[in-house]
């Protein structure tokens, strides 16, 4: 009998061990999932942080586009008004270039009468001849604003 008391025993000291066993593996358990669960909430705010980060960046950059497209529209406006005052500044180089060479066509004409000794009517005849052969010469010369053309 001492022995199946002794066994007994043993069997009961078995028993409290396994049941610190299992407590002890419940709260490693427990402790775990509480772990875990912290792990999640963290990767989540993380998730959401970056979520916050990126349509803050966003954000920051559509204003960043729209303040390039309006500062290249007036560029462009600046450019196309600049290239219309342009044209006009070359037609009117144009036509004083017609008029100069006129002028010095006439010049030409009278120098030659003048040396050559002819009469007043030759001279006469010699400048009406100029002035026909370069009608150019026959408008009143009107400089172009740029603001005239802008109004279109």
């Amino acid at each position: 009998m001492g022995t199946s008391s002794g066994s007994g025993s043993y069997t009961l000291q078995n028993s409290g061990s396994e049941e610190d066993l299992q407590q002890l593996m419940d709260e490693r358990k427990r402790k775990r999932m509480i772990s875990n669960r912290e792990s999640a909430r963290r990767s989540r705010m993380r998730k959401q942080k970056h979520l916050d980060d990126l349509m803050s960046q966003l954000s920051h950059l559509r204003k960043e586009n729209k303040e390039i497209l309006t500062s290249m529209s007036v560029t462009t406006q600046n450019y196309l008004n600049i290239e219309a005052e342009n044209s006009i500044l070359r037609a009117q180089v144009s036509e004083l270039g017609h008029r100069l060479h006129s002028l010095t066509e006439i010049i030409s004409v009278l120098s030659y009468n003048f040396s050559s000794g002819s009469n007043a009517q030759i001279i006469e005849s010699s400048i009406t001849d100029a002035f026909i052969q370069n009608e150019s010469w026959n408008y009143t010369y009107h400089p172009i604003m740029t603001a005239d053309i802008m109004q279109y």
